[in-house]
């Protein structure tokens, strides 16, 4: 296996070794489902630290709650960057209201707020409403293209 990748599966949080070469195809050696379903992944408080913290692929989150304006505008952005991006970046979106330790242990003041990870800690931070062009000219930046 060439240069493997830790990939943690969406479905059911198996923690997957896929050879780089393999990034962005490939099904869980437990459950069989898709590790890259093209669609943003649910967080909770449950699943976040297994989510951002094990995979080897940089993780986006968007800290959004259901009563926000902005942020349902912005969810068709991040669903169109889940499928553009898979393979390379895992696009999850975790609830504030839910969330509540998560939110405050980020400091989550408004939202939307986005926040890359890598390794399992915080690179970078974005928030408000966001165009496509510039979340992605901001991913870019960080070497996510």
């Amino acid at each position: 296996m060439s240069d493997p990748r830790h990939v943690v599966c969406p479905a059911c949080g198996a923690i997957n070794r896929l050879p780089a070469e393999r990034l962005g195809s490939g099904n869980c050696g437990r459950c069989g489902g898709s590790l890259f379903p093209g669609q943003p992944l649910v967080l909770d408080e449950s699943s976040f630290e297994r989510h951002v913290g094990r995979n080897d692929l940089p993780v986006l989150v968007d800290f959004w709650a259901e009563w926000c304006g902005p942020c349902k505008m912005m969810a068709p952005t991040f669903d169109q960057l889940a499928r553009d991006y898979s393979g390379r970046l895992v696009v999850a979106k975790l609830e504030t209201e839910r969330a509540p330790a998560v939110s405050a242990r980020f400091g989550i003041r408004s939202i939307p707020t986005m926040i890359l990870f890598s390794g399992g800690r915080e690179v970078d931070r974005l928030s408000g409403a966001l165009p496509a062009a510039q979340l992605t000219q901001w991913l870019a930046g960080h070497g996510i293209r």
